[in-house]
């Protein structure tokens, strides 16, 4: 079988969506498939529907005999109109791997207007989907009013291994001083990062330190208003700047942290958060998106609201303070992790999937 995989920009990207599709691509690859990474330039969105009127790439896809062509859906802007005119060329099935569904993020209402027209065409143009989690599915299915194939493969949290031993989390639980927060994602308006250290400049240092793992400078307005704000509330020494980290870095990290905060993001899944799980680190996540579906509040984590910016602080004195909840809490995330489906399972159920949709075409659509 030889497939297609549209994305922008590079598939070593670390971020969810491009992790996921690198593992599947991998996996693939490891059961003899030629899979081909079609990478489109990253622009802005404007730029991106021009895409659709390039008659060189649809030409060029239609002449190539792939057997499924795969899509991120953050690619949707660069598509919308273009699927529609390379089906008039080829019956190559189009199959489209939904991470997040980009106009129900919080931003302007009338520019999600814009973005769900768009959006809404191009998930009508494809022929399959792939989910990374029920609540993605559910959203997709309101918005197009309609089900079609599809397969809800969740990410795992095994990627970069899991707590050495339980041992671990009772001394790292009673350590002195405060809690070792730690926060996961290249810093953009959608990651929620500054309304967190807002919050956090009300939080004495003797309560927590926050690790901020991933890229600042992707958004420059976002990024001068962070720099600002930390030399103005002199936040300098409470939160430590560590840039990307992936693999044994990341892993390490975890290992030593208390409790994984990222309260503002809203997450078609959250692969982060059940990372940060299998070190045992209980979770301050959105109650917005999908975190819902592994996430329970006073159990394993904390689901804050979109307005609140007072119940972060809280949930973090109250961690400080009672050891033993955190205690029950850290060991609470790790059974939440060890409980939900790794990689393995995952890629096994995606294959299965892409394979009955190659077995489903009619010899003609296959050239025979």
């Amino acid at each position: 079988m030889r497939l297609g995989l549209i994305i922008y920009g590079n598939i070593n990207t670390l971020t969810g969506g491009y992790i996921y599709d690198r593992i599947l691509v991998e996996d693939l690859q490891s059961r003899g498939y030629q899979v081909d990474i079609i990478s489109l330039p990253w622009r802005n969105y404007g730029r991106h529907l021009l895409d659709n009127f390039s008659p060189g790439l649809r030409f060029d896809l239609a002449e190539r005999a792939y057997d499924i062509l795969l899509q991120d859906e953050l690619n949707h802007p660069s598509l919308f109109l273009f699927n529609r005119n390379l089906k008039r060329d080829t019956s190559l099935p189009l199959v489209t791997i939904v991470h997040q569904v980009s106009c129900r993020q919080p931003r302007n209402r009338w520019l999600n207007r814009i973005y769900q027209a768009v959006e809404k065409r191009y998930l009508e143009s494809v022929d399959a989907m792939i989910f990374n989690s029920d609540t993605t599915r559910r959203t997709v299915e309101a918005l197009i009013g309609d089900k079609r194939p599809s397969i809800v493969a969740y990410p795992a949290g095994d990627r970069l291994g899991q707590l050495s031993s339980i041992d671990q989390i009772g001394s790292r639980t009673h350590d002195d001083g405060p809690l070792r927060l730690i926060y996961v994602a290249n810093v953009l308006p959608h990651t929620g990062f500054l309304p967190l250290i807002i919050g956090l400049s009300h939080l004495s240092s003797e309560i927590g330190h926050l690790t901020v793992v991933g890229r600042l400078t992707m958004d420059d307005r976002s990024f001068r208003k962070i720099k600002r704000l930390i030399r103005q509330k002199n936040l300098s020494r409470q939160i430590d700047i560590a840039g990307p980290k992936d693999g044994n870095e990341l892993a390490g990290l975890f290992a030593q942290s208390h409790v994984f905060v990222m309260p503002y993001s809203h997450e078609g899944f959250g692969m982060a958060y059940l990372e940060a799980m299998a070190f045992a680190l209980p979770v301050v996540g959105s109650s917005n998106g999908a975190l819902r579906e592994f996430v329970i509040p006073a159990y394993n984590g904390f689901l804050i609201e979109s307005d609140d910016v007072e119940s972060v602080n809280a949930c973090i004195h109250t961690l400080h303070h009672d050891r033993h909840r955190l205690f029950e809490m850290s060991n609470a995330a790790f059974q939440t992790y060890k409980e939900q489906p790794k990689w393995r399972i995952t890629m096994d159920a995606i294959h299965r999937f892409l394979t009955g949709l190659v077995n489903q075409r009619s010899p003609a659509e296959l050239g025979i």
